[in-house]
C-alpha cells in the first residue's frame, strides 16, 4: 500500500524557458486504505515465535494474558504448547489474593506442556497450600528430573522433615543428595544446606573443612548474584552502605548475610514466586497452617509444617523455628541475630503427650538447631 504518492505537473513559466515543478501529494480513500491486512498475512510460526520471546521476558503474569485478551488469533497461538513451555517464572507469578480456577488451569496448561517453572510453582502449591502431597511431589520430581534446581532443593527438605509422612519418613541420604546436586547447578540455599550437613555430620560423614568451603563459597556466589542484579547496578553507591560501629546497628532483614557483620547493608536476593505464594497464602490465613503447625521463620522461604514438630527450634530461645540449616543461617544474620535472647527452660506447644523437644539443652537433635 502506497501512502505518498506523488504526482508531477508542469507549467509553463512565461518570463523564460525554464520550467518550474509542482509537487502535490494525492491522498488515497479510506475504502482502498482498509482492504491490506498485514497482521492476517503473517504466518502462524512466526507470530508463535514473537509470542514465546515475550512469555520467555515477560515481568509479571499481566504482561503475557494482556496479549492474549487482544484477539482470537492471539488468544489461540498464545496458548501453544511451544509459547507456554518457554513462560518464565515471573509470567507464573500468580498471587495468593488472585488464586482462582483460572490461574489453576493456566498453571496446568503449562505443566502439560513441559514448563519445569509451572511444574515446581504449581507443585509447591499443590503440596503445602492444596494439601494434595502425592500430585505436589510428582511434579516438582517433573522439575528436578529437568534439572531444575528449585525443585531439586524442595525435594531435599522434604527427605530431611519427612515431610511426606511421619518422622520415621526421614531419608537423610536423600536429601544429602539431592541437595549436592542442586548445588551443583548453582543453588545458593542447597550449597549453604550441604556446607552445614557436612559440618555437623548430618546424613553424611563429617568433614568440617569441606563444610566450612561450601559455606563460603554460598556466600561469595549470594554476594556475585547481589552484585550482578540489575537493580544493584542502577543505585550502587545507595545499598553499601558502611558502619563501622556494629554494636549500634540494628539488623533490618534486607541485608546480605554474607557483608552483615562487617556492617555493609546489601539487598537481599529476592524470594522465589513459588515462596512468595506460600507466604501471602498463610498470610492471608493468620500465619497459621493448621492446628498446632508452625511457617517456617525466615521470611523467604513460606514453608509450613505438614506435621506436629516438623521443624525445628532455635536451641538458645526456643521461639523461632526453621525447615531448615538455609533457613535458619539466612534468618540468623538478617533477623534473629539481634532478638535471640537465651532462656534457662523452654517447652513445646502444651498438649504435647510425647514431649518432644521439651528442653533446649537436653533435646535431640531433630528437635532443635544449635544457633550460628
Amino acid at each position: 500500500m502506497c501512502t505518498d504518492n506523488r504526482v508531477v505537473k508542469r507549467r509553463g513559466d512565461f518570463s523564460g524557458d525554464n520550467v518550474v515543478c509542482c509537487r502535490k501529494r494525492q491522498r488515497l480513500a479510506p475504502e482502498s486504505a482498509g482492504k491490506s491486512d498485514f497482521f492476517e498475512a503473517l504466518p502462524d510460526d512466526l507470530v508463535i515465535c514473537i509470542l514465546s520471546k515475550l512469555s520467555s521476558s515477560a515481568g509479571c503474569p499481566s504482561d503475557f494474558i494482556n496479549v492474549l485478551l487482544t484477539c482470537k488469533r492471539f488468544n489461540g497461538l498464545g496458548l501453544h504448547s511451544l509459547v507456554l513451555s518457554r513462560a518464565s517464572s515471573k509470567s507464573l507469578a500468580v498471587r495468593a489474593k488472585n488464586w482462582s480456577e483460572s490461574a489453576l488451569r493456566f498453571l496446568k496448561l503449562c505443566a502439560d506442556a513441559g514448563n519445569v517453572e509451572a511444574c515446581y510453582t504449581l507443585g509447591m502449591i499443590r503440596f503445602y497450600c492444596l494439601q494434595n502431597r502425592v500430585s505436589g511431589a510428582s511434579l516438582m520430581a517433573k522439575a528436578a528430573i529437568s534439572s531444575h534446581a528449585p525443585a531439586l532443593y524442595s525435594l531435599a527438605v522434604i527427605q530431611f522433615n519427612g515431610s511426606v509422612g511421619s518422622k520415621n519418613d526421614k531419608d537423610l541420604r536423600a536429601g544429602v543428595a539431592l541437595c549436592a546436586r542442586a548445588a551443583f547447578l548453582g543453588h545458593i540455599d542447597a550449597l549453604r544446606e550441604l556446607g552445614h550437613c557436612l559440618q555437623d555430620g548430618y546424613g553424611v560423614r563429617q568433614n568440617v573443612a569441606e563444610g566450612r568451603r561450601f559455606l563460603v563459597q554460598a556466600n561469595a556466589r549470594e554476594l556475585a548474584a547481589v552484585l550482578s542484579s540489575a537493580s544493584s547496578a542502577v543505585s550502587s553507591r545507595s545499598w553499601l552502605t558502611w558502619n563501622p560501629h556494629q554494636h549500634h546497628r540494628h539488623v533490618t532483614g534486607s541485608g546480605c548475610p554474607l557483608l552483615s557483620d562487617f556492617g555493609c547493608n546489601v539487598p537481599a536476593p529476592e524470594a522465589h514466586p513459588a515462596s512468595r505464594f506460600l507466604a501471602e497464602w498463610f498470610a492471608a490465613r493468620g500465619g497459621v497452617p493448621g492446628p498446632g503447625l508452625r511457617l517456617c521463620s525466615h521470611a523467604g522461604c513460606g514453608r509450613p509444617e505438614m506435621r506436629r514438630h516438623e521443624f525445628r527450634r532455635c536451641s538458645v530461645c526456643g521461639i523461632v523455628n526453621y525447615c531448615s540449616r538455609a533457613c535458619q543461617a539466612l534468618d540468623w544474620k538478617l533477623r534473629h541475630k539481634a532478638a535471640c535472647a537465651p532462656v534457662e527452660r523452654w517447652l513445646v506447644d502444651d498438649g504435647d503427650a510425647n514431649g518432644e523437644g521439651a528442653v533446649a539443652g537436653a533435646a535431640a537433635e531433630d528437635d532443635v538447631i544449635v544457633a550460628s
